[in-house]
């Protein structure tokens, strides 16, 4: 089977961005220099950019050119219950996870309205800073009622799942509600997502339910603009 021109023309510039020839915010070269370089014609080198640019891998700059861009993360978590692990793992990234902090704390207003549990009742308080491929994408501080859970100070969440966790404890989260906003990031947030002071964030409030609409988890989720994206599905 003959694979077109442009499809070839497409997966080797692709792959000079993979191996870094082509490094992030690079320049390539215009198209009528990939047309003598690849000895084709400018429309046919046009459609392999057309199809980076699709995909992410590529955008096109006004008076400047064609620069190389990382593509977004399409999340799906917004109309799938799946741990963060696994939805890195299933689109072919490397997940990682560093706990920052990971204790028992009082519950302010917002975390006893959001798990329903009296105000300044102990919770159990986990920050953790999630990586795709080394790079910082999310800042996750989630809250968990500690009379629940009585002994999930014991567990190294650096290795364990939080939602397979409270399943095996006997609080399966069935169920979630996910308030977005759009914010800017604060200093510590550039700090610990690596990214400039004010750059625009996605800011989700979670609450994770039983099945008997149980108030289970209430998380802040902060996540890089600059490398996710969120898929919605409705149906009528």
């Amino acid at each position: 089977m003959n694979v077109p021109l442009h499809k070839k023309i497409r997966q080797d510039i692709l792959n000079k961005i993979q191996t870094n020839e082509y490094a992030e915010n690079q320049l390539i070269p215009t198209e009528l220099e990939l047309a003598d370089i690849y000895s084709v014609s400018r429309p046919t080198v046009r459609q392999a950019i057309q199809s980076l640019v699709n995909e992410g891998y590529l955008e096109k700059r006004k008076k400047r050119g064609t620069i190389v861009k990382r593509p977004k993360i399409q999340q799906e978590f917004t109309h799938v219950i799946e741990s963060y692990d696994s939805e890195m793992s299933r689109k072919g990234l490397v997940p990682e996870t560093s706990i920052l902090k990971f204790g028992i704390v009082q519950a302010n207003e917002e975390v006893s309205k959001n798990l329903e549990v009296p105000l300044d009742s102990k919770v159990y308080k986990l920050i953790r800073l999630r990586y795709a491929e080394k790079t910082p994408v999310v800042l996750v501080t989630s809250y968990i009622p500690y009379t629940l859970f009585p002994k999930l100070r014991e567990i190294d969440f650096s290795q364990e799942k939080l939602y397979h966790v409270l399943e095996e404890m006997g609080h399966p989260i069935k169920t979630v509600s996910r308030k977005l906003e759009i914010i800017k990031a604060d200093e510590t947030t550039s700090d610990l997502l690596d990214i400039d002071a004010e750059e625009p964030v996605f800011y989700f409030h979670t609450q994770g339910f039983s099945e008997s609409h149980v108030p289970i988890e209430y998380s802040i989720s902060k996540y890089r603009g600059d490398r996710n994206s969120f898929i919605f599905e409705l149906s009528q």
